[in-house]
């Protein structure tokens, strides 16, 4: 029965695609291949785009929009016709819920290429704000309710009276970000199970648990900064006392304004995030209608552009992508070469 209902949804998909490159008249002349997604992702898919566009100038634009992981997502997901996206990029794994959604709207079949690693970069300014950091800290300075009491803390030395008694400010990313998904998986869920009565909650109350591990506090000291990263560069450069909270790749891009804050004793640094030592690491995505490929022009080219650009010491590394390791990169190489497809067991 599985089966069948797969068959039909595909053989929707196609008839969908076809009827719209109907509409649209020659597919294979569409002036752009669209991307939208994370705006984490968004400074290689751009370089990519470039590059792509200066060994084919005969193929279509890729035209990148940074929506945002979750926005993306949605965008992607919407339907297979040519006037969705063709790929979205993400800063985190696709949910469960997120592959529900394409698979019910048509888009049946998802290639997933990791790209590479990333790093969520705790910052100042350059000769600014110095704090040793660690989740439980960063949980307990920035969470709505910690531990479910009162979020009482102004000053850092209110957190751990071995920092500084500096005021609270943190710039960091939206609710619709990756960024700001990793930061609650990673960082602030991590401080929050170190007091052992959260894993009683998380048991009991799961809802209650993400709401009190991963509510970020609304009282003007953590400030949405949208999902242009540069723009908390240019917030933290601007106040000594700031810190941001974005990609790594921003911090590396401008390590003349900024100074990465350790986590945990561990800087964030390449070699640090391609090995998982410090606590932000994550890896990043490119997910593809493999509907697409064939139908727009240049997609499939597109795809093996990243391959030529994602390894270590590549173009990519020397604007702050963090190389996966090789057995990864092996395997998403077959991904995007062979546009295997995700069957969605493996996704939470």
């Amino acid at each position: 029965m599985k089966l069948g209902k797969s068959a039909i949804l595909l053989a929707s998909s196609t008839l969908a695609l076809a009827a719209c490159g109907d509409e649209l008249g020659e597919t294979s002349t569409q002036e752009t291949i669209r991307s939208v997604g994370s705006s984490t992702v968004f400074p290689f898919a751009k370089a990519v785009s470039e590059s792509l566009a200066r060994s084919n100038p005969e193929l279509p634009a890729v035209v990148i929009e940074s929506t945002g992981t979750g926005g993306g997502m949605k965008l992607f997901c919407s339907g297979v016709g040519l006037d969705t996206p063709s790929a979205t990029n993400a800063s985190r794994r696709m949910k469960a819920s997120e592959f529900a959604e394409c698979q019910e709207n048509g888009v049946t079949d998802v290639i997933e290429m990791q790209v590479g690693l990333d790093g969520i970069a705790f910052a100042s300014a350059q000769g600014g704000i110095e704090l040793n950091l660690t989740p439980k800290i960063v949980y307990e300075a920035l969470a709505a309710s910690p531990y479910g009491g009162e979020q009482t803390t102004k000053t850092w030395a209110d957190v751990d009276p071995s920092l500084p008694a500096l005021p609270i400010l943190v710039y960091g990313p939206p609710t619709t970000s990756g960024t700001r998904d990793a930061l609650k998986e990673l960082i602030l869920e991590v401080g929050c199970e170190s007091n052992p009565e959260m894993e009683a909650l998380k048991e009991e109350d799961e809802d209650k648990y993400d709401q009190v591990c991963t509510e970020v506090r609304a009282d003007g000291l953590y400030v949405d900064q949208g999902e242009q990263d540069n723009l908390i560069v240019q917030k933290i450069e601007g106040n000594e006392n700031a810190v941001g909270v974005f990609g790594y790749s921003y911090l590396e891009e401008n390590a003349d304004k900024v100074q990465g804050l350790p986590m945990n004793g561990v800087d964030p640094t390449y070699e640090n995030i391609a090995n998982f030592d410090y606590p932000g690491a994550r890896p990043l995505f490119v997910y593809v209608k493999k509907a697409h490929i064939g139908e727009v022009n240049g997609l499939a080219e597109y795809l093996t552009e990243w391959t030529k650009m994602w390894e270590r010491g590549g173009p990519l590394a020397a604007i702050g992508l963090v190389a996966s390791p090789d057995d990864v990169m092996a395997a998403n190489l077959s991904a995007a070469t062979e546009y295997t497809t995700l069957d969605g067991s493996e996704l939470k």
